[in-house]
C-alpha cells in the first residue's frame, strides 16, 4: 500500500470516529464476503457503524482523536463498531446486538471494548452486556427519585382519609344532636303559649268587669 493511500485512509478513519468515546473491537475470521455483508446490512439497520481497520493507521486515528486507550485493543483481523449516534446506540447496546448475531454466526468474535476511556477484554465482555443502557439508567433514576415521594404521599393520604372520616363522622352527630336538642325547646316554646293564654283570658274577664263600673257611675251623676 502507498504512503499516498495509507494517508487517505487515514484520515478517513480520523472522520468516522471523530467523536467516538465509546467502541467495540470485533473478529470476523471465518466469515465469508456474503455472511459480512449480510453482517453489516444488519448492523446498518440498528444504526450501528463497521469498519474494517488496518491496525496500524486505526491507530494513528485514534491517536488524533482522543481513544489512544483503544490501541491496546487491536489483536489481529479487527474491524471497529460503534453507535452512529451515541446518544441513541451506546456500547451496551452494540455489545449485545454483536452478541445475538454470534448466536447466529459463532465466527464473530467480541474482542474487546471502549467504554469512556475504561477498557474492557474478551473476558469482561459478558460483564459490561448487562451494564444498564442510558434508558434503562435513566429510569432506575426516575424511580428512585419518585419511590420516596410515592411512599410520602401514601403516607400522607392514608392518614388524611382517615381523618376526613372522623370529621365527617362528628359533623353527622353533631347535626342529630342539634335535631334532638331543637324538640325540648319547641316543648318550651309551646308551653310558654299554653300559660299565656290563660293570663290572657284573666285580663280580658277583668276588663270586662271595669266596664259595668263606669256605667253606673255615670246614670248616678245624671
Amino acid at each position: 500500500m502507498s504512503k499516498p493511500v495509507k494517508e487517505l485512509i487515514r484520515k478517513e478513519l480520523i472522520e468516522k470516529f471523530e467523536g467516538v468515546k465509546s467502541l467495540v473491537i470485533v473478529g470476523f475470521t471465518g466469515l465469508d464476503g456474503v455472511s459480512t455483508h449480510q453482517l453489516r446490512g444488519r448492523l446498518r439497520e440498528k444504526n450501528i457503524r463497521m469498519n474494517v481497520v488496518k491496525n496500524s493507521l486505526a491507530c494513528q486515528a485514534f491517536d488524533a482523536v482522543g481513544l489512544a486507550d483503544a490501541k491496546g485493543l487491536l489483536d489481529g483481523p479487527s474491524a471497529v463498531v460503534f453507535g452512529a449516534d451515541p446518544e441513541v446506540m451506546g456500547v451496551v447496546e452494540v455489545i449485545r446486538e454483536l452478541l445475538d448475531i454470534r448466536k447466529e454466526s459463532p465466527s464473530l468474535t467480541v474482542k474487546a471494548a471502549l467504554l469512556d476511556g475504561e477498557p474492557f477484554g474478551p473476558d469482561r465482555i459478558s460483564e459490561l452486556s448487562k451494564y444498564p443502557t442510558r434508558e434503562e439508567a435513566i429510569a432506575r433514576v426516575v424511580t428512585c427519585v419518585l419511590s420516596p415521594g410515592r411512599n410520602l404521599a401514601g403516607c400522607l393520604i392514608g392518614p388524611g382519609g382517615t381523618i376526613a372520616a372522623l370529621l365527617k363522622a362528628i359533623q353527622e352527630k353533631r347535626e342529630d344532636e342539634g335535631e334532638v336538642i331543637a324538640e325540648p325547646e319547641a316543648a318550651v316554646e309551646a308551653e310558654g303559649d299554653a300559660k299565656a293564654e290563660p293570663e290572657a283570658a284573666v285580663e280580658a274577664e277583668g276588663e270586662a268587669k271595669a266596664e259595668p263600673e263606669g256605667d253606673d257611675g255615670g246614670e248616678q251623676t245624671t
